[in-house]
């Protein structure tokens, strides 16, 4: 009995089905707006940008933006097959609805009580996809019916069909044929195998689930569902079926390093210009190496997450020698986004410091001299005044130049950079690569202006490598496919600096490891020979850590990307520096330690640190001090300056991190 009646269920629901479109058909139809846009046409030799590691190893593919329109003679007739077997096998018999079809999907609706079935034809599905939502109602199928069958009136199926694969999406953001070749296969669609086709042809269904790229068991059963339904058609036969799921398909690997391939396009784009990147036909030897990218990417996330999973992060880091960019992480969350390593500008705090004592070792100021904390009153106009304040308010009385610097004090740098003359220093900053703009005044000894992490590891090199800045370097060479020519782009290295004052300055960062506002990386810095400097910018919003060897330069920046204060603690020493650390280590393991080569115009004396004068024998205490020939103190005596007490950690010694005002942090 409950057959009869599901058969009389069935019968009903196809006259009913058949009468409603056979009425639609009658009745005019509201035209479809014209149409389809047509993209440009592929070029006939459009190949993407392929680019590779400083060792050869494929790195990732750069594909054009814009959308490009494929004939339906370019083609393969084997993926125009498989497409209409397995997703409209009556296509080129309707009118642009199926009876059969929507009856037989309708009688499921009716038994499961929903719009479960869609039984739509090809060109149903190019029209909701262009024009109508994907909410599953009746009124909707009705529309899309009546438009179908429009669009049957106006094109050749040949011309519907063409639409169709230009059109429909095959996820991982790839729309049209075009893109999907290109994404999965790295051709144009008329380069496709008839294996490679039968991928292709079972991605509409379900783009996120069926797409080359996804599950392979999924992806898989999917392409049997097509071959099996081309072999009931008598499309191909059992044999070929066989032989076709037996050949191997090679889809191209997923890109890595988005970050730093992002910036490659940006480099192409501005040495070529924007056509390049839809011409293509190049291959690029980046001057990354992926080894140490994967090791940036897993330090950086996991170096952020384990303080805030709402922070954000950068890594950039160089070859001092030359620039190249080894690794560079625009962001935690290492899926391509806002770059915040070449782009984001933020204000560097205490990191800044390091080249104001450059410059002042420039004009002839020693590392040993000594200078007083004492808080000074500055004018900033309009009868304002400006007090810069060491960490909690501290006075420490007399600190040589080398202990204010570990300790980053506050007061001290404020009063050198009054010494050499703010224009003086953004002329010398400007040299080292780093844009400042002078009306900050004074307050950029704190690190008020907005830098880029690239631009401020970049005026680093010029301390790690001997005076000489090196520009950032991500492209090493470049050859065409076409023209079957190469094109270098050698190194920018320009002297900024005299070796002296670059020697003498890393060898006062090197204190910041050994007992200033990053001594928790004491011992890598005894290993390793290495100098840095910590940075902590306004009400704690952003820290940094830029360190270097010989060998390798990298900085590290935490924060937030709508800036906010991450709260007592969160300075460049206790956030960047472990960051730093957790990817120097590795880095630097295979490598034997170096230390900084001295030049010939630096000499060494033998200084009493408290009065900063050569020691004598009575001397209580006694060290090596390092000096710009011609600038080495002479036989001196003073009187020592009042005990200071030990420094007891990055925020709590003597000047330490984070204190310039009542307003302004380190």
């Amino acid at each position: 009995m409950h057959s009869l009646q599901s058969s009389s269920s069935k019968r009903f629901v196809f006259f009913i089905t058949a009468g409603l479109l056979l009425f639609l058909a009658l009745v005019p139809a509201a035209r479809a707006q014209e149409s389809f846009v047509r993209y440009p046409l592929l070029p006939s030799g459009y190949s993407s940008i392929r680019v590779f590691d400083r060792h050869g190893r494929f790195v990732g593919r750069i594909l054009p933006e814009k959308r490009y329109w494929v004939p339906i003679d370019r083609i393969p007739a084997f993926l125009q097959k498989a497409l209409v077997a397995v997703e409209d096998a009556r296509f080129y018999e309707h009118g642009g609805i199926d009876l059969r079809g929507i009856a037989r999907a309708l009688v499921k609706d009716v038994v499961k009580g929903r719009l479960a079935e869609g039984g739509s034809t090809i060109t149903q599905q190019l029209i909701k996809n262009k024009y109508l939502s994907g909410e599953k109602s009746f009124e909707r199928k009705i529309e899309e019916a009546r438009m179908a069958m429009e669009y049957e009136r106006k094109y050749t199926k040949k011309q519907i069909l063409e639409m169709y694969f230009n059109e429909i999406y095959y996820g991982n953001g790839a729309w049209g044929i075009a893109q999907a070749a290109r994404i999965y296969f790295d051709k144009n669609p008329e380069e496709l195998t008839p294996a490679e086709c039968a991928l292709l042809a079972g991605v509409p269904k379900n783009p996120g689930r069926y797409n080359p790229l996804g599950k392979p068991s999924r992806v898989v059963a999917r392409r049997d569902v097509v071959l099996n339904r081309m072999v009931e058609l008598k499309m191909i036969t059992p044999r070929q079926k066989k032989s076709l799921r037996s050949r191997r398909v090679s889809v191209v690997q997923r890109n890595q390093a988005p970050y730093y391939l992002a910036h490659v396009q940006s480099g192409l784009i501005a040495r070529f210009g924007p056509q390049i990147i839809d011409r293509g036909g190049l291959e690029v030897t980046a001057a990354l190496d992926l080894n140490l990218q994967k090791l940036a990417e897993k330090s950086l996330s996991e170096g952020v997450r384990r303080v805030s999973p709402q922070l954000q992060g950068a890594l950039v880091s160089l070859d001092p020698a030359t620039g190249d960019v080894l690794a560079a992480v625009g962001g935690a969350d290492l899926a391509k986004g806002y770059d915040r390593a070449f782009l984001a500008r933020r204000q560097p705090g205490s990191a800044i410091k390091p080249l104001i004592y450059a410059a002042a070792l420039e004009k002839g100021v020693v590392a040993s001299s000594l200078w007083d904390d004492t808080p000074v009153a500055y004018n900033r106009g309009n009868n304002q005044l400006w007090t810069p304040m060491n960490y909690g308010r501290e006075q420490y009385g007399e600190l040589s130049l080398r202990q204010a610097l570990a300790y980053s004090n506050n007061v001290i740098a404020v009063k050198l950079l009054e010494s050499i003359g703010v224009p003086y220093f953004v002329d010398f900053a400007a040299r080292l690569g780093l844009p400042l703009r002078q009306h900050n005044d004074l307050s950029l000894a704190l690190g008020t202006d907005e830098v880029t992490l690239n631009e401020l590891v970049t005026a680093y090199t010029s301390l790690a490598n001997g005076g000489v800045r090196s520009g950032s370097r991500t492209i090493i060479r470049i050859y065409d496919r076409s023209r079957r020519a190469w094109e270098e782009n050698p190194p920018a290295e320009t002297p900024v600096l005299s070796p002296g004052a670059a020697f003498v300055t890393t060898q006062m960062l090197k204190d910041v490891l050994a007992y200033g506002t990053a001594k928790t990386l004491k011992k890598f810095g005894q290993k390793h020979f290495a100098a840095g400097k910590t940075g902590t910018t306004d009400d704690y919003r952003d820290a940094w850590f830029i360190g270097y060897t010989p060998r390798m330069i990298t900085g590290i920046w935490v924060g937030y990307d709508r800036p906010r204060p991450g709260g007592k603690g969160f300075t460049g020493g206790a956030v960047a520096a472990p960051i730093w650390e957790r990817f120097m280590g590795p880095a630097l393991a295979a490598q034997p330690a170096v230390d900084f080569q001295k030049p010939d115009t630096v000499v060494s004396l033998s200084i009493d640190p408290a009065t900063g004068c050569p020691a004598s024998a009575d001397s209580p205490e006694k060290r090596d001090e390092f000096y710009i020939a011609g600038t080495q103190p002479a036989d001196c005596s003073k009187p020592p300056p009042p005990d200071l007490p030990p420094p007891k950690g990055e925020g709590e010694g003597p000047g330490a991190e984070t204190g310039a005002t009542k307003q302004m942090e380190e």
